[in-house]
């Protein structure tokens, strides 16, 4: 494993030598010609901008859920509970990413006509309906249209999150901002796997219950966070965004 991630690593050197600083990093560097060039921090940059920061935070925090919640127990569910030998839940496996991929980008796609918050919400509803089949199918066959369906609808709603993010952070911390809330929402969540073994333990290893009812209260919340949040669709990112 460590060997393979050595491999992907090695872009950074590709993109250090020829891909370009992006327009509004320049144009804020180049401001005042010659002149020294003075370039505000962090927390001057977020001045008035912490309840946004603030919602960025819950909004990541849900959204973390959301996939660890379904993703990270999946195949201890498929191997203590069902008791699938190492092939099956391998290929179950596949099948998720697959699903995943596919919900990514469609729903991503489809964010550019009907908006990123209405994308995001009707991906996190949709995943309720797919659970039962998703924990319950009984049969390999059933669990892998399930667990497709749910990773479209998962990863869905994560596809439309990059250009989301980017879009409500000012232009001085869009290199910062995005990431931070991120990472601190991810802290949040880092419960969630803890938690659901712990509820699944205490009812004898039922992790298709605890997945379940933890699943469809985040798909709910995450759809109420980002109904009633900001949105900023259509934002600019060139040079003249920066120096407006």
């Amino acid at each position: 494993m460590f060997a393979l991630v050595v491999l992907p690593a090695l872009l950074v050197l590709y993109i250090r030598r020829h891909v370009p600083e992006s327009p509004v990093w320049m144009a804020a560097h180049n401001a005042g010609g010659s002149a020294k060039r003075v370039h505000p921090g962090f927390f001057a940059s977020m001045r008035g901008r912490w309840r946004l920061f603030l919602y960025l935070l819950v909004l990541m925090m849900a959204f973390n859920m959301f996939s660890h919640g379904s993703q990270d127990l999946y195949p201890t569910f498929l191997k203590q509970q069902l008791h699938f030998d190492t092939r099956t839940v391998g290929t179950l496996t596949v099948v998720l990413n697959l699903g995943a991929i596919v919900g990514g980008l469609f729903f991503g796609a489809w964010s550019e006509r009907i908006g990123r918050r209405r994308a995001i919400v009707i991906a996190a509803l949709l995943a309720i309906p797919m659970i039962p089949m998703w924990a319950y199918g009984g049969s390999v066959v059933m669990l892998g249209i399930g667990v497709f369906l749910l990773q479209v609808a998962v990863q869905g709603a994560w596809g439309v999150v990059p250009v989301h993010l980017n879009e409500l952070s000012p232009d001085s911390v869009r290199g910062t901002l995005p990431g931070f809330a991120y990472q601190g929402g991810n802290l949040l969540a880092s419960v969630t796997a803890p938690f659901l073994t712990h509820i699944a333990v205490a009812r004898g290893n039922d992790y298709a219950f605890a997945m379940s009812v933890f699943i469809a209260c985040v798909a709910v919340f995450l759809a109420i966070v980002t109904a009633f949040g900001p949105e900023a669709r259509g934002a600019k990112f060139g040079a003249g965004a920066a120096q407006a």
